[in-house]
Order: C-alpha cells, then sequence, then structure tokens
C-alpha cells in the first residue's frame, strides 16, 4: 500500500500569495531570496527582492522547497475560497447521524469517449466523469465507480451539509493513470494514492492501482477487496463546502471529517457509519485492522493546548501530519457523536457560523457553547480514556 500523504491542491489564488520572503534552494544547491506568489501548473511564481517575477519549474527545486510550494499552494487556494464564500446562504442542519448509509443503486456507465491513439477514454457514472488514459472494461469501471458514488452519498448523507465541489457539465471529475509516472506527471504527489486538485478545475487525479485495477494479459481487472482509504479522503475534500475551509477549521475539521470518511468500515457501496469507533481507533493507535495502513499513534497521545491546535496554521498543521491527521480524526469523531448529548448539535452550530462568515474563535465560541477550552479538553479526554485512549494537553 502506498504511504498516504496529505492532499495537494495547486491552484493559482489570492490570500497569503504575498508571504514571506525565505530562501529557496534548486537541485543543485543554488540559493536565492524569494517570495512565493502562486503554483502555477507545474512551476512556482517567485517574487525577487528587486520586485520581478520569474517562473521556475517545480521539479527543479530541492524537495523541501517543492514540498513548501505545495503546501502553500493549498493554503492560497483556501484563503481565496473563504473570500469568495464567506456570505454563503444558511442551511438548515436538522438531521440525525446514519447508521448506515448504502449505495445499491446502478452507478448509470456510460461510454463518451473511447480514441485509442489520443489514448483518451472517457466514462460517467451518475455523479462523476472518469478520463482514462487506458481503456476500461464497463465491469471494471463499475466496480470502481460504486466506490466514488458511495463516498458521495456518504458525504452528502451526513448532516454536516458537505454540499460543496464544482462540477464540470455535471460531473465530477477524476482523471486515471495506468503508469504512475503520468499521474505524478499530471499534478499527483510521489509517493500518493490519489490526489485532490483545484488546478486547471476540480479534479482527483488516481493511478489506477489505488483503485485496485491491475493489469491481466491485454486488459484490466478490478479487485473489490482492496483497501483504500486515500481515494475517500480526497473525495471529502472535492465535495467539501469552501465556507469550511476557514481559520479555526482549516486543519483539523477539514482533514478530521476526511479521515473521518475514510476511516468509516466499507464494503461492496456500503459504509457502515454505527460500528466505526473500533476501525478509528485501530486506524489511529496502530496500522489498522488488518494492517491496512493507520497512524501508528499509541494509546498515550500529547498535544498541545486544544486552543492552539484547533487554530494551528495550515502549513504547521500538515508539517506532522501523523499526529495531527489522527489526533484530528478524534476530534471530529467526538464532537460528531460523543459530545454533549452524541447528536453533533455543538459540530452542526459551529458549521453554520463558518457558513455565515464567522472564522477562527468566534467560529469557535459555538463548538465550546460557554466552556472553556480547558474544559473541553478534559471532557474530550474523559470521552477517550473510556475507550482506553489517554490524551495530555499542554499548558
Amino acid at each position: 500500500m502506498r504511504a498516504y500523504f496529505t492532499t495537494v491542491w495547486l491552484l493559482v489564488a489570492l490570500g497569503i500569495a504575498h508571504g514571506q520572503q525565505r530562501t529557496w534552494t534548486d537541485s543543485l544547491d543554488r540559493k536565492i531570496e524569494a517570495t512565493m506568489i502562486r503554483l502555477d501548473a507545474q512551476s512556482v511564481v517567485l517574487k525577487l527582492a528587486n520586485g520581478n517575477e520569474v517562473k521556475y519549474p517545480l521539479e527543479k527545486l530541492s524537495a523541501a522547497d517543492q514540498k513548501y510550494a505545495t503546501e502553500q499552494a493549498k493554503a492560497m487556494a483556501t484563503s481565496a475560497a473563504v473570500a469568495a464564500n464567506a456570505n454563503a446562504p444558511a442551511v438548515s442542519f436538522d438531521g440525525s447521524w446514519p447508521k448506515r448509509v448504502t449505495f445499491s443503486e446502478d452507478p448509470e456507465i456510460k461510454v463518451i469517449t473511447s480514441d485509442a491513439d489520443a489514448k483518451s477514454f472517457i466514462y460517467e457514472s451518475a455523479n462523476y466523469r472518469y478520463t482514462s488514459d487506458v481503456r476500461l472494461a464497463n465491469s471494471v469501471v463499475k466496480g470502481f465507480a460504486v466506490l466514488f458514488e458511495a463516498t458521495h452519498l456518504y458525504c452528502r448523507t451526513l448532516p454536516i451539509h458537505l454540499d460543496g465541489g464544482s462540477k464540470h457539465e455535471g460531473k465530477f471529475q477524476i482523471f486515471l493513470f495506468a503508469e504512475y509516472n503520468d499521474y505524478v506527471k499530471a499534478g499527483g504527489q510521489q509517493g500518493s494514492a490519489g490526489v485532490f486538485t483545484s488546478n486547471g478545475g476540480s479534479r482527483v487525479l488516481v493511478p489506477l492501482d489505488s483503485l485496485g485495477v491491475r493489469k491481466v494479459g491485454s486488459g484490466y481487472a478490478f479487485d473489490r477487496d482492496k483497501a483504500n482509504k486515500t481515494l475517500p479522503h480526497e473525495l471529502t475534500h472535492q465535495l467539501t463546502p469552501n465556507a469550511y475551509f476557514q481559520k479555526g477549521a482549516m486543519g483539523w475539521f477539514t482533514e478530521g471529517t476526511a479521515e473521518y470518511i475514510a476511516a468509516t468500515p466499507y464494503r461492496s457501496g456500503i459504509y457502515n457509519v454505527q460500528s466505526n469507533l473500533r476501525p478509528i481507533i485501530e486506524y489511529v493507535t496502530a496500522y489498522g485492522r488488518g494492517n491496512t495502513g493507520g497512524r501508528a499513534l499509541g494509546k498515550d497521545i500529547v498535544l498541545p493546548p486544544l486552543k492552539n491546535f484547533m487554530l494551528m496554521d495550515y502549513a504547521a498543521f500538515i508539517s506532522n501530519p501523523q499526529v495531527n491527521y489522527g489526533t484530528s480524526l478524534f476530534l471530529t469523531t467526538y464532537f460528531f457523536q460523543m459530545d454533549g448529548n452524541g447528536d453533533a448539535a455543538r459540530m452542526k452550530n459551529f458549521l453554520a457560523a463558518l457558513r455565515e462568515g464567522k472564522s477562527g474563535e468566534q467560529a469557535l465560541e459555538k463548538l465550546l457553547d460557554g466552556r472553556s477550552y480547558e474544559e473541553v479538553e478534559k471532557e474530550f479526554s474523559k470521552a477517550w480514556s473510556r475507550r482506553g485512549i489517554d490524551f495530555s494537553f499542554g499548558k
């Protein structure tokens, strides 16, 4: 199973684009002082000390600077999205938490284009368009389309309004690659099993191997039993509304929710939500059920103060993904299923505040609901200690 990396969003955006000047190093160890303006396809645009802007190929930067540039691009995309959607209309958060989400319909597979010379094969299901660089049998497309459609249904069913996403001609865009190198060239991060990108539109890029699609003779076969947490994670990002990517939610909530969807037991179109606590614990504390991948944090977890964690800068958040992603999964699970009366009421109020344009501590006040951060720390720790997990927070 490929390593599970953070999502990379590549977007020409405003927001924090005009950041701090820093030292950039290329693959030949040459250095220059410059400020990142944006990530433009596979090049980073830098502003030099004299005010000139230069475009430099991302692949020619040092590995550390490539990572920094892609992380900053995601933060820029978030800032731009928040600015464009701060005044989104209020919606109702009525509805209870589902026990099970079942996609049992025909995914309605259609062949749109089949051009062997151009290596362009386009298929559609009910909500998605799949552009592949190799021809796939209808049965293979239907096999992985069920996962995509079931995840779409799961996200839309949760009473927290994961109602975002940008469609092209009425469909969410998925790009499939037979060769891993072609996936990376198209914008996938090396070592990842799938990625959501806003560069060129809202798209998910996926190597076929991540879908359990493998070459057999002259064709391809689908393995329905292949475990995959990366794709539901990325699909959740694609469906998360822009209003949720504000300070106070960006990081612990956005990544925690994507982890929550991905860690919920799934098989053949069914997400078993009511039985997700044990798999979530196994995923965060160890290596997942059946060693299918996990955060391996153990059962004694030390964190900074909760307030600091929730307001953490996104670049800092993803600099320690194992701890921060795993802890965020515990946090979202707590607010979804354990807090108060177990009805996610405070979480819904928090999300409603985000949709009204509030952010940071102002929005988090709805989640605290009159409690101090220290009081929430104690309640959170107590809830998980009953399940064998010990949390301690710094001062």
